[in-house]
């Protein structure tokens, strides 16, 4: 082992002791101390570990290059004492010892083996990522550990973890190493950057600036791919000739990789890098750092049951992270795309993956674990919402039960090393789905620009010669090379090798059976995905007018999401595929914008309408419901007697009586149990504002209710002409309106047991002359004076001197 002191020495021997003592243990370590190559030989050589040591990386290139320097600081190749084994790659031996590996192949190895035979330590790289594999490694870890293996070794390893609340889960001590390798001086802004700025521009500038100032490599910290691309097509003719330039991110092939990671001959080394350059890995001769500030995150919105990238602030600790790559070898200085003032207002940590990620996987995990979230030991519980929409996905694809229990089919996909949707379509499909479950499973092969067709995407895969030579967006070759080699790997591990004879769309519908999109009405367009959400195509894009699709890849836009990639889909083949789910419905609904009750018989598969008729006999009780909605959209329609007898039953209420609400929000959440039997023919809204309620008010009342109500609060006062006048109740008095000449003859004034009405009394031509509490007041007083005004104006009509003595009368004089 080689000797070189670095800054995690000085923690080894508290960590191997706290190991030693209790067998966990959380070691917080900055960039650059070198836990990740000294810790794994150190417990090693300390003979603590009673079996192999695991070590999990959280990516492929960080896991391959650890390996290799652990090593070579052993003087051997990898494979030996030290080994690795990441997706699709492995080199181990019989004597390996230390064997890295990302995190997926942890779980899997659980599953299959609970007691982790000849595994003595398991060791957590990089925690502070808290990927989701992670938090469930060592959620399965510490229930191992707890249930059948006492003696197993955990170790939780950060560079800026809040430890306190993984110490407290894995109940270990925190083990802290001190101090960088080197100093790295911070260079900010030294204002705001202009929004109108973009973010290529001001980087280009920023990185000629720190070649400019400083001596030796430059890491830039871009957010994905397609920054990294753009900054490295702008930095082209900016920097000095002696300046490479050397792109970095997960999708490389690990040769280029490895380019960027080694030193270079001459000159001076400018690494374009996303966060996969952050942690575990030393790249050679790095002594400047440039943050753009920036990081993609993947976000799944469990409303639209869809992932996304977005691009956010980068954290606080993040920041530090990449600022430590620039003290791995020596002295260093990092340039930060923000001002010293934004700092402090940077986010503390970034979200854990399983707040924000598709939980489809570890649903799936935990169903063959055969647990819930609830009760396994997870540092972070998922988010209510996402858990269950990926529950739901999981018994749609039949991987779990209507009791949500794994199944056959279940554990068959959790043996697979890809999504379950897709591990779902490789095994009904068979190897023929291989090729297609690699491409998905992948980044685009083809540019931004190219239409969405899946198809073309297959076509470069297969016949690569005629797609270029038909084609104008050139496929992108590594891409092609690893979606093939991944392919042939799929088929190997499928353990039943029957083919099948489905299409290249019946097989993705296979992998998205809630994503079979149908063309909506209209010019633009715009499809309905059978699980109920929406989708847009570009109207340029060649599938534009196509009806039936299959939706493999959108943006994620919560409202209505942007289409990337489909397939053409027949409705023949919709049949063939899933005809077993397609069935006529019968629905009467309330149609918001034609106003009017539709009843239509329809052909359906989840949330598509394949057929729809018009539903001629439709039971009247199917009608009427469908009317209810559509009255809680109108409202309710008072005639004035309605109104004036649900005012008598207010104030009999009021009064103490037992009797119905008969409120508006009362009325409207009980219309189910009053209205409905009497809304037979009302169908439009124009029916509604024909249809009088009185008499289904007047049925909510009992007779000995209506006997007490007439009693009380009369719904009429008898003129002395003998004609009935609605009494209204609505306001604070009972309240009548009539012709002053009805009047004639009465001496007392009218009365609701001992409350007075308020009696309007109105011209012959209907407009009122008085308003009175006090009928034979009113004749003493104020008559004299209104019959002297109203002789003038209505001289056909009587107007005696004494009207108490008078007879009633609405007709004019007689002419003489």
């Amino acid at each position: 082992m080689t000797t070189t002191r670095l800054p995690i020495h000085d923690a080894i021997a508290p960590l191997l002791e706290a190991l030693k003592a209790q067998g966990r243990a959380v070691l917080q370590a900055p960039p650059g101390a070198g836990k990740t190559t000294v810790v794994p030989l150190e417990i090693l050589a300390a003979n603590l570990s009673r079996g192999g040591i695991v070590m999990l990386e959280p990516r492929r290139l960080a896991a391959r290059a650890a390996a290799e320097r652990m090593a070579q600081s052993l003087g051997e190749t990898v494979g030996q004492t030290v080994g690795y084994r990441v997706r699709g790659e492995a080199k181990v031996s019989k004597a390996t010892q230390i064997e890295v590996v990302t995190e997926g192949i942890l779980t899997r190895r659980i599953q299959q083996d609970p007691e982790l035979t000849g595994i003595g330590t398991v060791i957590f790289d990089e925690f502070h990522e808290r990927s989701l594999n992670a938090d469930l490694g060592l959620a399965l870890c510490l229930e191992v550990a707890g249930a059948l293996r006492e003696d197993l070794i955990l170790l939780a390893m950060s560079a800026t973890l809040d430890a306190e609340p993984v110490a407290e889960l894995m109940r270990a001590p925190v083990i802290t190493s001190e101090g960088r390798s080197f100093p790295v001086e911070s260079r900010h802004l030294p204002r705001p950057l202009h929004k109108d700025i973009r973010w290529e521009t001001a980087m280009t500038d920023l990185v000629e600036q720190a070649v400019r100032e400083t001596d030796g490599g430059v890491l830039v910290f871009c957010p994905g791919e397609g920054e990294i691309r753009r900054l490295e097509g702008t930095l082209q003719n900016r920097l000095p000739p002696d300046c490479h330039l050397r792109p970095l991110y997960g999708a490389m092939p690990f040769t280029e990789q490895r380019a960027a990671i080694a030193p270079v001959a001459q000159g001076r080394k400018v690494v374009l890098a996303t966060s996969i350059a952050e942690t575990s890995l030393t790249i050679e001769d790095i002594r400047v750092v440039v943050d753009g500030g920036k990081a993609r995150r993947a976000r799944f919105d469990p409303g639209s049951g869809m992932s996304r990238l977005v691009t956010e602030p980068v954290t606080r600790a993040e920041a530090i992270q990449r600022q430590g790559r620039a003290g791995r070898v020596a002295q260093g200085v990092c340039y930060k795309l923000w001002t010293k003032a934004e700092e402090g207002a940077l986010p503390a940590y970034p979200p854990a993956e399983i707040e924000a990620a598709d939980l489809t996987g570890l649903t799936l995990e935990l169903a063959l674990w055969g647990t819930t979230p609830d009760v396994l030991p997870l540092l972070t519980q998922p988010n209510a919402g996402s858990f269950a929409e990926a529950r739901g996905l999981l018994q749609m694809l039949g991987a779990l039960d209507s009791e949500a229990r794994i199944t056959d089919h279940g554990k068959a996909l959790a043996r697979l090393p890809l999504h379950p949707r897709l591990a779902h379509m490789l095994t009904r499909a068979g190897p023929e789905a291989a090729l297609l479950a690699a491409l998905l499973a992948e980044r685009d092969p083809l540019p931004r620009a190219a239409p969405s067709d899946l198809s073309l995407r297959l076509k470069a895969l297969r016949d690569p010669k005629d797609y270029a030579a038909e084609h104008p967006w050139p496929a992108n070759s590594g891409a092609l090379q690893r979606i093939r080699a991944e392919a042939k790997r799929l088929r190997g591990q499928l353990t039943e090798t029957a083919s099948s004879d489905l299409s290249d769309a019946e097989m993705a519908a296979l992998a998205y059976p809630d994503r079979i999109g149908l063309r909506r009405k209209g010019p633009a367009p715009r499809y309905v995905l059978s699980g109920g959400k929406g989708a847009v195509m570009s109207e340029e894009d060649p599938l534009a007018a196509t009806r039936l699709v299959v939706v493999t890849d959108l943006d994620g836009n919560p409202r209505e999401a942007r289409i990337r990639q489909a397939i053409v889909f027949s409705e023949a083949e919709l049949r063939g595929l899933y005809g077993n789910q397609i069935t006529w419905q019968n629905r009467c609904i309330w149609d918001k914008r034609e106003r009017k009750v539709s009843a239509r018989q329809q052909e359906v598969f989840g949330t598509l309408t394949l057929d729809d008729r018009m539903w001629k006999d439709a039971p009247d009780d199917d009608v009427a419901r469908a009317m209810l909605e559509g009255i809680g959209d109108l409202g309710l329609n008072w005639s004035d007697a309605a109104r004036r007898f649900a005012a008598r039953v207010a104030l009999l209420r009021q009064a103490g009586e037992d009797l119905p609400d008969m409120s508006d929000a009362a009325l409207l959440d009980s219309h189910e149990d009053w209205l409905l039997p009497y809304l037979t023919g009302v169908k439009t809204a124009q029916d509604w504002k024909r249809f009088d309620m009185l008499d289904a008010l007047r049925a909510r009342l009992s007779w000995n209710q209506m006997q007490r109500l007439d009693a009380a609060t009369p719904a009429h006062f008898t003129t002395p002409l003998g004609r009935k006048i609605p009494i209204d109740y609505s306001g604070d008095h009972p309240e009548i309106s009539l012709r002053l000449q009805e009047m004639f003859g009465q001496t007392t004034h009218p009365m609701v047991g001992k409350t007075p009405l308020r009696v309007t009394l109105l011209s012959p031509a209907g407009r009122p002359v008085q308003t009175t509490l006090d009928i034979p007041g009113f004749w003493v007083n104020s008559y004299p004076d209104v019959r002297k005004d109203m002789r003038g104006r209505y001289p056909k009509h009587p107007w005696p001197e004494d009207p108490r003595e008078a007879d009633p009368t609405l007709r004019a004089k007689r002419r003489g």
